[in-house]
């Protein structure tokens, strides 16, 4: 078979390998119709596509954080184990025949995640990743790659990869030499509807998000290319239809929002939407990234009208997105009559046991591993009101980041410029108790897998920072009541608002954006706009994550050390957290000049 242009045979022999099916019998056969007598109505057969999206190395309903069972104010529930629970009970009660699909965000999120790729990385160690032995009992028939498949390097990817027994897809990946697919781009599944139903063949395309391209810059760069996930799939719809695709499925990593965290230099970071509108040939689209849940929406296709299904399953294996199809023969080809999606929680079963058999020892090594006592702390420390005022607990990463690149800049023509730090509030319930703090307190205040780098700003550079920073809040009248709930915009998430330590400074929320940053000192005196400052912050922000204005230059420190980590090692050698170490009051919201008083 010579392939289409542009696709190699590897894969299109890739792309062709299908589950076991009822061999293909034809179309149906023509009804004979006499004077008088009306035609057979059509048979109707039913698919199932059940999606699941950003688990985040959730296994186990287990919050490692707090070392018990996971519940929220809702009462989900997460893993794996749930998600396969229900996944078994629909196939169990299918009347026609189902497929399992997953949009991304699989490998990084927890601290079993972490352990199987740091501290006991499955490169070296010849272990089975815990999400491969997880997601091969739930028989998956495609995984697409998310943006953070590829936080720990391209050869424990590559590992994961091949420790699934199905097809990783990530069409507009490409190499950076040649230009080709790096992944699978596209499976397509023969599937049996029923005893004698002729074959359906399904293809599902994987699309991976361009910002990959920035957040994990260190990874690719140089290695691989991430294209436009619209043009990507304008390009394979039509690949995949000509080699007998029925009926096309995307499974996406990016929201439907149309819009981008990063600047206009990158493809849009959420186009899902944007996909169903302008691609004809597309059916429906499992897409996940932005954490939402989204049970069902219809977008119409400008060329066609088309109404293409889409659904979001929310996160961490809390929900499950359900697609129903039916279809007739219609003039020998397949044709969807009705399409509908909804989204079922994973609250309403018991976990499944083989899944949580097959990963149980890396569970359990994982929290004795979280559980290991680091320092003792003279007070409670909690990350609850780090958004809205300055706290000792994000001092302690500001502290730890500061003095590890002072360090490191001793003796360089750097070390006469002052060190300034970049923290942001990853987590609202981080808190590192009175007495002993272990692995899961820090774990749990530092909850990605950020490393550590540094650039210089000059005076006006880091202002420019700050205000920008200063748009997580929405703007109060000077005699509007002040509600720490609602007084950051919701649009914004906590991860993209950053304190700086090293300098004072004051936000005045009831000033507009681009005019918030009405203080900004060092040592008692007004920051010249021409000075400059080493400034520590992370690969991602460093990166671009974000879009924050002027932090995208070459690094005068990068060691690759996880911060994380740092924080860790630094409690174990100081023995003790002790605020008095290390907090500094350096900064205030205000309102019309007036510190808020919460």
């Amino acid at each position: 078979m010579t392939p289409p242009a542009g696709v190699s045979r590897r894969t299109v022999i890739a792309a062709s390998v299908a589950a076991a099916a009822a061999p293909l019998v034809g179309s149906q056969a023509a009804q004979a119709h006499g004077h008088g007598h009306k035609p057979a109505p059509e048979k109707t057969y039913h698919l199932t596509v059940l999606g699941t999206s950003d688990t985040h190395g959730n296994v186990y309903n287990w919050d490692y954080y707090r070392d018990a069972e996971y519940d929220d104010s809702a009462h989900n529930d997460v893993g794996v184990a749930k998600l396969a629970a229900l996944v078994n009970k629909i196939r169990k009660e299918a009347t026609g025949a189902t497929l399992v699909l997953d949009a991304g965000d699989t490998i990084q999120g927890t601290p079993l995640a972490t352990y199987y790729a740091k501290q006991e990385p499955i490169t070296t160690t010849g272990e089975k990743h815990p999400m491969a032995r997880a997601m091969n009992v739930l028989h998956y028939d495609a995984v697409t790659l998310g943006n953070h498949e590829f936080n720990y390097g391209l050869p424990l990817l590559n590992l994961w990869i091949r420790q699934l027994g199905f097809p990783a897809l990530a069409a507009n990946a490409v190499s950076a030499k040649t230009g080709k697919p790096a992944f699978t781009p596209y499976v397509i599944k023969k599937v049996s509807l029923g005893k004698h139903a002729p074959t359906l063949r399904v293809g599902i395309l994987g699309l991976t998000n361009p910002g990959v391209a920035i957040w994990d810059r260190a990874n690719v760069e140089g290695k691989l290319n991430f294209l436009d996930m619209v043009s990507t799939a304008a390009k394979w719809v039509p690949v995949m239809r000509r080699c007998g695709a029925d009926i096309v499925l995307i499974s996406a990593h990016g929201g439907d929002s149309g819009t981008s965290s990063y600047g206009p230099e990158l493809p849009n970071e959420n186009p899902a939407a944007l996909i169903a509108q302008n691609v004809p040939g597309i059916d429906a689209i499992l897409f996940g990234h932005a954490h939402l849940e989204i049970p069902q929406r219809f977008v119409a296709n400008t060329a066609t009208g088309q109404q293409v299904l889409m659904s979001e399953p929310s996160k961490w294996g809390q929900r499950l997105t359900r697609m129903d199809f039916d279809l007739v023969r219609e003039r020998g080809k397949w044709k969807i009559t009705t399409k509908a999606a909804t989204t079922l929680n994973t609250n309403t079963v018991d976990a499944d046991p083989v899944v949580l058999a097959v990963t149980r020892a890396q569970h359990a090594k994982t929290v004795a591993y979280v559980n290991q006592v680091v320092a003792t702390s003279t007070e409670e420390l909690s990350a609850a009101s780090s958004r809205y005022e300055d706290t000792p607990i994000l001092d302690y990463i500001n502290k730890v980041q500061t003095d590890t690149v002072t360090a490191a800049l001793a003796g360089t023509s750097y070390a006469s410029l002052p060190v300034l730090s970049i923290a942001a509030p990853f987590s609202r319930t981080a808190v590192f108790p009175q007495g002993d703090v272990k692995i899961k307190d820090v774990a749990g205040l530092y909850i990605y897998d950020n490393t550590l780098e540094a650039v210089v700003l000059t005076g006006a550079e880091v202002k420019a920072y700050l205000e920008y920073s200063a748009k997580f809040f929405v703007t109060l009248a000077p005699d509007a009541p002040v509600n720490p709930d609602t007084i950051s915009d919701p649009s914004i998430p906590d991860y993209n608002y950053d304190v700086l330590s090293g300098v004072d400074y004051d936000i005045d929320i009831s000033k507009p954006i681009g005019s918030r940053i009405t203080r900004l000192q060092i040592d008692g005196a007004d920051i010249d706009p021409a000075a400059q400052f080493v400034v520590a912050v992370n690969n991602y922000r460093r990166s671009g994550g974000g879009n924050f204005p002027g932090i995208v230059k070459t690094q005068v420190y990068n060691a690759q050390q996880e911060i994380r980590q740092l924080l860790i090692d630094w409690a174990q050698a100081k023995g003790a957290i002790d605020p008095a170490d290390f907090f500094v009051k350096n900064w205030q919201l205000v309102r019309d000049g007036v510190p808020i008083q919460f």
